[in-house]
């Protein structure tokens, strides 16, 4: 049972940042069912990486509420070629957002980091209090301590001034508007091309990278920003709260059903020397449970969702890093 709402977004004006990104372009579709007017930016209008356009767009457009889903992702690939520019890109674009949102007076602020945050080796289901419990997993660190940074920076914005800043961790995500560039995209868009693209040319083998073993958590895009809005309107505390959909199955069982649902019928074979990553990540989410959310997409209705949407062209096919 949803308990009632603390916060009231009817007549909000709520700034999207990272409104091009898949988690960005989500929160934007969920917010047209709502009764307020959604507010973003183009890169062109406004650097996120800067501070003083940072600053100058927030004083002149004056949101009340911010979603700060912006930015720099990648894979595994991406994260050990460019870790310079996945520390040092979202660090800056967090500091600016949260400190240019301070400034005008926003009164929520959502931050949106990842469960890549959590050590390599945390206790199973991970809870929100296993935050620096231990080394982090090294093919993703830089984008990890980036996101750790924000979400202690709305911990420290709430202790020092009180301002309703606080961070929710989405597990894997997937869905409409995902990247598919074939070196820098995510698993699950990357399997979704990769199978596309073996399936027209008829190939009798895919190449997965790593021994299939690790358990990982799905969770479709437009579920996690149904839970962003929900938590705008119930939630509101120093500590992080996790997002997942509670069910967990290997790497090897996830790209055989990408496969299926894109209709590829070859052999799947295990690159060994490929990193896995973290054994299993599965997170806790109890505590939003106990708010009154749940998902509600399938994963194969889901992924099959994903798939005609990348056949649509609506994906991002070519970008090496976006904000998400």
């Amino acid at each position: 049972m949803t308990g009632a709402a603390i916060y009231d977004l009817s007549g909000k004006r709520v700034f999207v940042a990272g409104h091009r990104g898949m988690v960005g372009s989500a929160v934007v579709r969920r917010l047209a069912s709502e009764n307020c007017t959604v507010l973003f930016a183009d890169r062109h209008e406004v650097d996120l990486t800067k501070e003083e356009p940072t600053i100058r767009w927030l004083e002149a457009n004056r949101p009340e509420v911010v979603v700060h889903a912006a930015a720099k992702v990648g894979g595994i690939a991406a994260n050990n070629n460019f870790p310079v520019d996945f520390l040092c890109d979202n660090l800056a674009i967090e500091l600016n957002v949260l400190r240019a949102s301070h400034a005008v007076g926003v009164r929520r602020l959502l931050f949106l980091g990842s469960s890549c945050i959590y050590p390599k080796h945390a206790k199973q289901p991970i809870s929100e209090d296993e935050l620096l419990n231990g080394p982090l997993e090294p093919t993703n660190e830089w984008y990890a301590i980036a996101k750790i940074a924000g979400l202690k920076m709305c911990q420290a914005y709430r202790r020092q001034f009180g301002d309703d800043f606080f961070s929710a961790m989405p597990t894997n995500l997937y869905g409409r508007g995902d990247n598919y560039h074939p070196d820098h995209s995510h698993v699950p868009a990357a399997l979704i091309r990769r199978f596309h693209e073996a399936k027209l040319a008829q190939a009798p083998t895919v190449t997965v990278w790593g021994t299939g073993t690790p358990l990982r958590e799905f969770l479709n895009v437009d579920d996690f920003a149904d839970a962003c809005v929900f938590l705008l309107k119930h939630y509101s505390s120093d500590l992080p709260i996790n997002v997942g959909s509670g069910d967990e199955l290997s790497i090897a069982d996830f790209a055989a059903t990408v496969a299926d649902v894109v209709g590829y019928r070859g052999k799947l074979v295990f690159d060994t020397s490929r990193p896995d990553g973290t054994p299993r990540k599965l997170l806790d989410s109890s505590r939003l449970r106990a708010l009154g959310w749940r998902p509600s997409i399938p994963l194969r209705g889901g992924l099959a969702t994903a798939y005609a949407d990348f056949l649509k062209g609506y994906g991002r096919h070519l970008e090496v890093s976006a904000t998400r």
